[in-house]
């Protein structure tokens, strides 16, 4: 299982591309793996024959173990050291390691998932460690606290001792579902941090879970379809949400487009769409309002000089999130050329974790599927969120040249802006919607 960035500890094996028994070329995809990051493919390190599967599908296992073994062409097998037990009280290496297949591999830690013909279980909360009294310098103890940020920022802002809880992830660490299900279910709180704020539904109510019917099918969430689930209800726990509408007459870029399409077309070999006329209007608007592209830190706001914008991608296993870094320093076929091909890659499952961290505000474009306008959720850590709608010829009312009004037709589309309430007020964002219409709509045709 490999590391697919530094704040990732564990990896679910989601699928085999190949079999026991199956020829294997060296960098050819062997399996897909689902992080809490990115899903993919994961090539083979060498070339040989598929000797034997270790961990199965919807198995859920640390960074560096071994899930399969390969025959090389010299008749060794090849394979990634597992980690060293958590009684050794030190950190195993993460160098692989080839050699003779050993006669009683390691028994990697895992955490298995039904699979899909069984009813997926409630999933409990995280139970308090009633004996815990370790000093927390333990193996052990530093494998259970070390969660994500998102995790720690809920735990502090509840007043939840991540210490006193043990998670469903790897060594008892605590995922932010399981804080978020210990939250949510009213338990009493091991400890409360100084000044932190109680939690927790009012009355300490929880709803009922559903059960299924006779004739129903039940299916486990994919690993994706889980964390975009906790990341969603984090969201929402954390950001104090506010969305803003507006519309936008494209019919001047409209008209540019369609007169340079064929000219941009032949000369990037790329396809013109409107998203990059709207992300090089967002980015000018993240700089002349800077708390736009922002993110609270406690009581501090910190204010990104990056603009790294990203772009929601409908998958038909997900939604995903690749990130355009330095956009504001990109023009517009520089713009053009990043969406296809993060988009692209997306789809094919060939994006690195680090395409999709880093980013400091989100477009998520409903409107290709003919939704008019939504109220999308803040992509965490960030402040806000825009959504664009479809983009359609309307009926509008115009002062002619005489003063009398006139109905034309016009190329519109709503976008809404769904922001924070905690660091930008309603002013400001209504500000930057305004902004971003008056750059499309007296968009350039220098522009491109």
């Amino acid at each position: 299982m490999p590391q697919m960035g530094e704040s990732i500890a564990e990896g679910t094996l989601s699928k085999w591309l190949k079999k026991v028994g199956d020829e294997v070329k060296r960098d050819e995809p062997i399996f897909e793996i689902s992080t809490d990051k990115v899903d993919a493919e994961i090539p083979a390190p060498a070339a040989g024959v598929l000797a034997e599967i270790i961990v199965k599908e919807g198995e859920t296992v640390a960074i560096q173990t071994v899930v399969a073994r390969l025959e090389t062409e010299k008749g060794a097998a090849i394979g990634k050291s597992a980690p060293a037990p958590a009684t050794s009280g030190a950190v195993a290496s993460s160098e692989p390691t080839v050699g003779a297949k050993p006669s009683s591999p390691p028994a990697p830690q895992r955490e298995r998932t039904p699979s899909p013909a069984q009813p997926r279980q409630p999933t409990p909360a995280p139970a308090i460690a009633a004996s815990h009294t370790g000093n927390g310098n333990s193996f052990e103890d530093r494998v259970r606290t070390k969660s994500s940020p998102l995790v720690r920022k809920i735990a502090a802002e509840h007043g939840v001792n991540i210490s006193s809880l043990h998670g469903s992830g790897v060594a008892g660490r605590v995922t932010k579902r399981d804080i978020l299900g210990f939250i949510e279910s009213g338990a009493p709180m091991p400890a409360t941090a100084p000044g932190a704020r109680p939690a927790g539904p009012p009355g300490g109510h929880v709803l009922p879970m559903p059960e299924p019917w006779a004739g129903d099918v039940v299916e486990p969430m994919s690993k994706m379809r889980a964390l975009i689930s906790d990341h969603m209800v984090a969201s929402r726990h954390t950001s104090a949400h506010v969305t803003s509408f507006i519309e936008i007459d494209f019919t001047r870029v409209a008209r540019i487009r369609a007169k340079k399409r064929a000219e941009f077309e032949a000369a990037t070999g790329q396809k013109l769409t409107y998203m990059p006329f709207i992300v090089k209007a967002v980015t000018q608007g993240l700089q002349a309002f800077p708390v736009m592209n922002s993110s609270v830190a406690g009581t501090n706001v910190i204010y990104r000089k990056q603009i790294n914008i990203g772009i929601a991608v409908a998958l038909e296993w997900g939604l995903i999130v690749p990130v355009i870094k330095h956009a504001d320093d990109l023009s517009l076929s520089g713009i053009t050329r990043a969406l296809n091909d993060l988009a692209a890659r997306a789809r094919a499952k060939k994006l690195s974790p680090q395409e999709v961290q880093e980013g400091t505000f989100t477009i998520t474009n409903p409107g290709v599927f003919g939704s008019l306008m939504g109220t999308p959720i803040i992509n965490q850590p960030q402040v806000a969120i825009m959504g664009v709608g479809a983009i359609e010829k309307r009926p509008k009312v115009l002062p002619g040249v005489d003063g009398e009004d006139t109905i034309a037709i016009r190329t519109c589309a709503y976008f809404s802006i769904s922001f924070d309430h905690r660091v930008i007020d309603g002013a400001v964002a209504d500000q930057f919607l305004a902004f971003v219409k008056k750059t499309i709509e007296s968009f350039p045709e220098t522009g491109l």
